[in-house]
């Protein structure tokens, strides 16, 4: 731990978890955080009522409540979630909690928090290393931001559980979690080139990349997905005539599936829209260069082993029908549980969430075009996992949105396209890879108009359900929406949105319904 005493603009930086460093940011009465970016900043209004709350003796430890924030603000960046994900959140659990006078600047790489202003003003920097979070860790933090935003937390013992949750242990050993990608491969590959050999192959080839992903070298680990790209692509076409698939692009695909940057080319592109100039635009170049990467590791495996250009075209080939890529959505969801450790409770919203992710991208590509499929797949399944995460028994909806994400497969396009450009001639690349730019810009305005949809019809069940008579509220009590936590009110308790009188209480802050 780190810490950093008074500095010569009334600034200071509070207990850094190992691995963070610290910082003094500018003038505090006039070059606060916020004004370093216009990333996602947020501000309390909430500081003219009652300054002196971080001062009493009953209000909040100013110091431990700054480092849960930025712990949680960290984790949660980590964890995959769009920056006005992160800093709204963030606002809401600081308000509900007592915290005044906050401002937050939420980067890729770099969290920063401050409370108060003046000579009272107090900035924490969280420096946070560049890695994934598996799905079990994701339920866990954010089943802990909701206690944190219920004030039923204390600061410190929420950092020590943070920290538990960052260093628990994968819920499957690594034998388990090898073949779960295998597993996981086929269901992609029965998605993209439904055959029963390049199922074979996927299931053999990415079993071979868990092994590769469990081996520790240093200095290696940067260039992994490089390496593992091409030893698998020099398989594939040193093997293509005995695959029989037809298209050896797509069958090299499924095995690097945990490599593709599917994940970050859409948030960035959500980042972007949502006015997080920053952030989004260093995904973006983020997840471009990671094609790159990707793509010179298939090219140089062509180039040894001989293939010519013309077998990096991009051929669809379908020869077990359409129901494959049905039954691969099975094979994703096992493969999700096995190797990205999700909780076995969540397996049903995880397969219920990918069927209506695809369905929804079926159903757009017969209606409208195969152009806009995959905004139709991304409309569909974001007000479900929303609504999944309201009951009590539903997972959090980053544990069900991811998944079907990945199976909506932008990087996987954006890979075909980006090899097509680098390793033919052929104008085919460059069309396929603005296809794949398209693709990503429809899952983004999906997620993004899923989102506001689904908020809005909240707020306004929310609305309806208080101009109910008390005597029609009174009545409805036997029947009652499961609660994210705990079990369902009992009789003698006020419905939710109810005081003890029967009368609708005002909105609090961060209500959802």
């Amino acid at each position: 731990m780190f810490r950093v005493g008074q500095g010569p603009f009334g600034l200071r930086t509070d207990d850094l978890w190992p691995g963070a460093y610290s910082s003094i940011l500018g003038d505090a009465q006039g070059g606060h955080a916020d004004a370093c970016s216009g990333d996602a900043t947020q501000r309390d209004e909430m500081s003219s009522e009652d300054p002196t709350t971080p001062d009493t003796p009953d209000g909040p430890d100013d110091d431990a409540e700054r480092e849960l924030l930025v712990r949680l603000g960290a984790a949660m960046t980590v964890a995959g979630d769009s920056i006005d994900e992160v800093g709204s959140r963030l606002t809401a659990i600081a308000r509900a909690r007592g915290v005044t006078d906050l401002s937050l600047v939420v980067l890729p790489t770099a969290l920063f928090v401050q409370t108060g202003t003046g000579q009272d003003a107090h900035v924490q920097l969280e420096a946070y290393p560049n890695q994934n979070a598996r799905l079990d860790q994701i339920g866990e933090l954010y089943e802990l931001l909701d206690r944190a935003e219920e004030s039923t937390l204390d600061a410190r013992d929420g950092v020590r559980e943070l920290d538990r949750i960052l260093a628990s242990p994968p819920t499957f050993g690594p034998l388990v979690r090898t073949i779960g990608l295998g597993v996981l491969s086929v269901g992609f590959a029965l998605s993209l080139q439904p055959t029963l050999p390049v199922a074979v192959a996927a299931f053999v080839l990415g079993t071979f990349v868990g092994v590769l992903r469990l081996l520790r070298w240093p200095g290696l680990q940067a260039v992994l997905p490089v390496i593992a790209t091409f030893v698998v692509a020099s398989i594939v076409f040193a093997t293509a005539e005995v695959l029989e698939g037809g298209n050896p692009l797509r069958t090299l695909i499924p095995p690097l599936v945990t490599f593709l940057p599917g994940a970050v080319l859409t948030t960035g592109m959500r980042d972007l829209s949502a006015g997080q100039v920053i952030s989004g635009a260093s995904r973006l170049v983020q997840g471009i260069v990671v094609l790159a990467l990707l793509a010179f590791g298939i090219v140089a495996a062509a180039t040894l082993v001989g293939t010519p250009s013309s077998e990096l075209l991009d051929r669809p080939v379908s020869r077990l029908g359409p129901w494959a890529p049905w039954v691969g959505l099975l094979f994703v969801a096992v493969g999700t549980h096995l190797h990205h450790c999700a909780a076995r409770r969540a397996m049903p919203w995880i397969l219920a969430v990918l069927v209506i992710a695809y369905g929804g991208q079926s159903i757009g590509a017969a209606v409208f075009s195969a152009e806009l499929s995959s905004f139709f797949g991304a409309l569909a399944m974001t007000p479900a996992v929303l609504w999944i995460e309201r009951f009590r028994i539903g997972p959090p909806s980053l544990v069900t949105f991811l998944p079907a994400f990945w199976f909506l497969v932008p990087g996987a396009a954006g890979l075909i396209g980006v090899t097509e450009m680098v390793g033919t001639d052929s104008a085919l690349g460059l069309a396929d890879f603005t296809d794949s730019l398209g693709t990503v810009i429809e899952i983004a305005l999906g997620v993004l108009i899923g989102t506001a949809a689904f908020r809005a019809g909240a707020a306004g069940f929310q609305e309806a359900v208080r101009t109910i008579p008390p005597q029609v509220t009174r009545t409805r009590r036997a029947v009652r929406w499961p609660r994210r936590h705990g079990s369902v009110a009992s009789d003698d308790e006020p419905a939710e949105g109810e005081q003890q009188d029967g009368r609708p209480r005002p909105q609090q802050i961060g209500d959802d319904w």
